[in-house]
């Protein structure tokens, strides 16, 4: 976090920092009084909100008891390049778009679709694709192998100067403040993951645009869960990291993909299908029906749309 507020305050257009503590196991108010820098507020939480709570509880005081007419979110280690405000802010004035009908993104290196996009592929490849189900398509199986093949002989194109998202991770987001008047706050029900895609998307869904700016850059300190995983054969990394992260991710993808993304329920109960049934046969070879019946508890939580923090029986 350190390094994070050390670049974040060292950008001259920077009026406050607002941080969170979600019940840190570290002295958040120490670090930060550490740099003598009347601009940080510390909000201090006794127990952990979760990225929805927590994200809810900055964009609430930076609305309400601050007149920054600009927003931009981080994760506690999500490091800004050293002209990365400069160049949104430039890209912000070049924008025609209302104030409360865009928002810019930095590109984060480590997300291999966010790359593709920033060089010219549909985002429609990756996001929301329709009647999916935790990404697979019997539809789109043959259109997927063509793509990766095509990825493989195709060259690497330049980035674009920007490119539209549908939605995006929080960390790196520049918007208005009528942008928030507009959608309002993040939904604390999904309390971890997924709550960031369902706050930006509406910003899509109300009209808006999400504009990458390639040239605008985040470097993720610390990997994403998954980001590390070998696989195995007969293996599903679902299964074989089971954890309290994956039964939120599983259950609010399930949410917030069957309220956008479903076009035809006969085709998504067939993905669904062939899905589970695919993971079951994995679950029996790998030795995971426990981490398979939890997986099963945490799609239909989601389908069903049972939110909220969950007990430690879901994991």
């Amino acid at each position: 976090m350190e390094q994070v507020l050390k670049r974040v305050l060292s950008f001259a257009p920077v009026t406050q920092v607002v941080v969170v503590n979600n019940a840190a196991l570290y002295n958040v108010e120490e670090c930060a009084d550490g740099l003598n820098d009347n601009r940080v507020k510390v909000l201090n939480n006794a127990e952990n909100l979760g990225s929805a709570g927590g994200y809810k509880q900055a964009l609430e005081y930076a609305y309400q008891q601050t007149d920054a007419d600009m927003v931009w979110l981080l994760d506690d280690d999500n490091l800004p390049g050293e002209n990365s405000l400069d160049i949104l802010l430039q890209n912000w004035e070049q924008t025609a778009e209302a104030n409360d009908k865009k928002a810019l993104y930095c590109l984060r290196e480590d997300r291999p679709p966010h790359v593709k996009i920033a060089r010219g592929e549909d985002p429609g490849r990756y996001y929301l694709v329709p009647d999916n189900f935790m990404g697979f398509s019997i539809f789109n199986i043959f259109k997927n192998r063509l793509s990766k093949a095509r990825d493989k002989f195709s060259g690497v194109s330049a980035y674009l100067s920007k490119a539209a998202m549908p939605y995006v991770p929080y960390g790196g987001l520049l918007m208005h403040r009528a942008m928030i008047g507009l959608i309002g706050f993040p939904y604390e029900q999904f309390y971890l993951y997924v709550d960031d895609s369902e706050y930006t998307y509406r910003i899509t869904k109300n009209g808006g645009t999400i504009w990458l700016i390639p040239e605008c850059k985040v470097l993720d300190i610390d990997q994403s869960q998954g980001l590390t995983y070998q696989p195995k054969a007969f293996h599903s990394h679902l299964l074989d990291q089971w954890s309290f992260r994956t039964y939120y991710a599983v259950r609010n993808r399930m949410y917030f993909y069957a309220r956008n993304a479903v076009d035809s329920a006969l085709i998504f109960s067939i993905n669904k299908n062939l899905y589970l049934f695919y993971l079951w046969i994995i679950s029996i070879l790998s030795s995971k029906q426990q981490e398979y019946r939890k997986f099963l508890t945490a799609v239909n939580d989601g389908l069903k749309g049972k939110m909220g923090k969950a007990g430690p029986g879901k994991w």
